[in-house]
């Protein structure tokens, strides 16, 4: 699987987080309604669930676009790595100092080394 392939959520998998989160909250606010505490309790509790609530939506943005700069700066060096390979090639004949040969020109006869020269 490709790293950089955007993750899609389905319509089920949205509902389904939706309805458990909506339920979850319903209960927590009917259980702390029905404690048989008094009302500054209950409002202290209902205040701690409210401030959870907000902090667990901060938490998830910001761990959401942690994730997301690090995509960008991944496709980011992805675009470079294949800019340089697209550039890149390897059957490019190269003259002395690593300057590309001159294919247009004479073909240079093949020098040998002086001990494989036949006598």
């Amino acid at each position: 699987m490709n790293p950089n392939t955007p993750i899609k959520t389905t319509p089920a998998y949205l509902i389904q987080s939706i309805i458990s989160f909506a339920v979850a909250m319903m209960v927590v606010v009917l259980g702390e309604m029905r404690l048989p505490v008094e009302g500054w309790t209950r409002a202290f509790l209902g205040i701690g669930t409210l401030f959870l609530v907000s902090s667990s939506f901060t938490l998830a943005k910001v761990i959401r676009d942690q994730h997301e700069s690090e995509n960008v700066v991944s496709r980011i060096d992805q675009a470079r790595l294949e800019r340089l390979l697209a550039e890149f090639d390897p059957y490019r004949l190269r003259g002395p100092a690593g300057v590309p040969a001159d294919l247009t020109g004479p073909p240079v006869p093949m020098q040998h080394p002086p001990h494989a020269r036949a006598n």
